[in-house]
């Protein structure tokens, strides 16, 4: 069993010329899912080509992940221009939802920690600092290891 900490970055319809362009630099293997590849996945009409999820695993272990904000958060209180996450997953059921409950103390929860469309457990916080974290459990199927479909 395994847990990940990684960057997670938020664009504004600029995730995938980003994640090519880490590719470019870093290497590795790349995915990218677009908001119409997942039905009753947010972003409106003309968005389903954006980013839902991209991921880059990098030869020598770095994972970066990034998406594109939907217009629909892009007016909501606290919501950055362009910003990140800390993104923490993997399967250690135990370790993922002990530091979920520790950082939910004080925090401003964003999702609930519950079952996602995709299967597995999702859960996005701000803690009492601002920072704000997301969480991921694998479903037990090897799908939460990042993006499932190529866009």
């Amino acid at each position: 069993m395994s847990i990940h900490l990684n960057p997670y970055l938020s664009f504004r319809g600029e995730a995938r010329a980003a994640l090519e362009f880490y590719h470019s630099v870093f290497g590795g293997d790349l995915i990218l899912n677009r908001y119409d590849s997942i039905p009753g996945m947010m972003g409106d009409g003309d968005e389903g080509s954006k980013i839902m999820h991209g991921q880059l695993d990098t030869p020598d272990g770095l994972t970066i992940m990034a998406a594109d904000m939907p217009a629909s958060m892009a007016d909501q209180p606290g919501t950055p221009n362009v910003g990140g996450s800390a993104c923490i997953w993997g399967e250690d059921d135990d370790r993922i939802r002990g530091l979920w409950e520790g950082l939910s103390d004080g925090a401003d929860i964003q999702v609930p920690f519950e079952q996602a469309p995709w299967g597995d457990t999702f859960g996005d916080l701000r803690d009492r600092f601002g920072v704000s974290w997301m969480f991921s459990l694998a479903d037990g199927d090897g799908a939460a290891d990042g993006a499932s479909a190529a866009a």
